[in-house]
């Protein structure tokens, strides 16, 4: 089913995913199978499969009950978006259940489909290749805690490590300790010795992915007010983390500040996701925790894809959806990738890859917010990129992307642009931005936005370290005193001479 909207990708055909879980089963409609996948539609319910499987041996039975039925309305959903696939993946408490064969035998009914019920080692994969597609590059040991076990895996690039499945599950330990913070503990401590590779994780990062630990992490950013809530590669340092998880760990969880946000069936879960996250850190010794909002359903998408689609940078084609999308010119949007690279060679300004792949996507996000009101265009464009869905980005380079392109639509000097964000950003990101809105500002006024023209400008150095923006003769008429004023800006914040010039005709310093 395609759709009668210009708001969608329409080469993109949609597929579904039911992650059956041990705690939570998750409904997501995907636009399409893409390197930086867009959901449609996403619908969860705990239903808590797993809960007294330590003792019954068994899937709970009001929650098979209770799972039937939402299959019914997953499947309608499902069909609704106009999914032309549907992937299902069953995890810890549907392979290991007694009743497991009988569960998924009468969900194959309801759902109309297969069922793929992975083992340990293929979940620990899966959720690996999760966190290779969401970070450029993953290095450190990747966590998926679930609510019947834990997964571990090394990850570095695109090499994944031999991976470990262990009963650690919130519901499972909760299960197994008997509701006992003291026994978990020491089930947690005595499990994880048996997780080798958590010694080659020193110094390393570790990635936690789950629920239970995206819910801790919305708690840290609570009580240590942090201004972007955006979940995706949220960093906790070492310190930090060990502090705030031994509140946690007290069980002590309505007191914390923001559990308001934390959904009461989840909040029991807490303390037994906050010792193992302890138990990790001190088998471990990690650098930081940086959260992952990608696990095993997208590392699944990710393995559909041909090799050259999994080696396309996520970052970049999640920006060149939104500029095919929102703005004016696709081609422009491309021509300015170009055009500013070229500019910072021509300033001389070195680049990291990190820094060269940032630039890359302000360029392509530069003229998402032309649609609003002009006083509001810089406001929107900055919520938009800081609040999306980007993989591939840390927070300080997301704070560049959002502040760059404020800075194009409302002043380079305008210091009252989005304090909260500033904060996040270095002081190079910030130096960046605003040189790279100087540049955008110029050539906005050249090209009206329109393709055609970038690719005929060119820098040129003369005499005495001038450096000269040169438009060929032909397009003199482009030549003004907006243009100019604002190649004056852009000399100001870069500390550099600029003229702008008519090939083989006079040119005007501005500085």
């Amino acid at each position: 089913m395609l759709s009668d909207s210009q708001g969608r990708l329409q080469d993109r055909r949609p597929l579904s995913i039911i992650d059956i879980g041990s705690n939570s089963i998750r409904l997501v409609v995907y636009e399409g199978l893409a390197r930086s996948p867009t959901m449609l539609f996403n619908e969860k319910m705990l239903a808590g499969l797993g809960r007294g499987i330590v003792s019954t041996g068994k899937l709970d039975p009001e929650a098979v009950t209770r799972s039937m039925e939402e299959f019914r309305r997953f499947r309608a959903l499902s069909d609704q978006a106009g999914a032309e696939h549907m992937y299902v993946l069953a995890t810890a408490a549907a392979r290991e259940a007694i009743n497991g064969p009988d569960f998924i035998h009468r969900a194959e009914e309801v759902l109309k489909t297969e069922i793929r019920v992975i083992s340990g080692r293929q979940e620990a994969y899966y959720s690996a290749l999760g966190v290779i597609s969401g970070f450029h590059p993953a290095n450190g040991i990747a966590g998926d805690l679930g609510g019947g076990s834990l997964e571990l895996v090394d990850v570095n690039g695109e090499a994944i490590g031999d991976g470990i499945t262990l009963p650690l599950g919130g519901l499972r330990l909760q299960d197994m300790a008997k509701n006992s913070l003291a026994q978990a503990q020491k089930i947690a401590r005595d499990e994880l010795a048996r997780a080798k590779l958590l010694k080659g994780g020193q110094g390393r990062p570790f990635y936690a992915v789950g629920g239970t630990w995206r819910n801790l992490a919305r708690l840290h950013m609570e009580m240590t007010n942090y201004p972007l809530g955006v979940m995706h590669h949220y960093e906790m340092s070492a310190d930090s983390a060990t502090n705030f998880l031994k509140q946690v760990a007290k069980a002590e969880i309505e007191k914390v500040k923001g559990i308001e946000g934390v959904s009461k069936n989840r909040r029991s879960l807490l303390p037994y996701g906050a010792i193992v996250l302890q138990e990790i850190m001190a088998a471990m010794q990690p650098s930081k925790i940086i959260v992952s909002a990608l696990g095993v359903r997208e590392g699944f998408l990710y393995s559909l894809l041909d090799e050259a689609e999994q080696k396309a940078d996520p970052l970049i084609s999640a920006s060149e959806e939104l500029a095919r999308l929102r703005s004016r010119s696709f081609t422009h949007a491309h021509e300015l990738v170009d055009w500013t690279a070229k500019s910072f060679a021509a300033f001389g300004i070195d680049e990291t890859e990190d820094e060269a792949r940032y630039r890359h996507a302000a360029a392509l996000l530069a003229d998402i917010g032309w649609r609003a009101h002009p006083e509001y265009r810089g406001r929107q464009s900055l919520n938009i990129i800081a609040h999306a869905s980007f993989f591939g980005v840390d927070h300080p380079g997301r704070a560049f992307l959002a502040l760059a392109n404020a800075y194009r639509h409302d002043g380079i000097f305008n210091e009252s642009i989005a304090p909260e964000i500033k904060a996040l950003a270095t002081p190079r990101y910030l130096e960046r931005a605003r040189v790279l809105a100087a540049m955008m500002r110029v050539v906005y006024l050249l090209t009206a936005s329109m393709p055609g023209i970038m690719p005929r400008l060119k820098w040129e150095q003369r005499a005495n370290g001038v450096l000269a923006l040169v438009l060929p003769a032909s397009l003199s008429d482009l030549y003004g005193e907006r243009p100019a004023g604002r190649l004056a800006q852009l000399a100001r914040i870069s500390n550099r001479r600029l003229v702008l010039a008519v090939e083989g005709g006079p040119s005007v310093s501005v500085k």
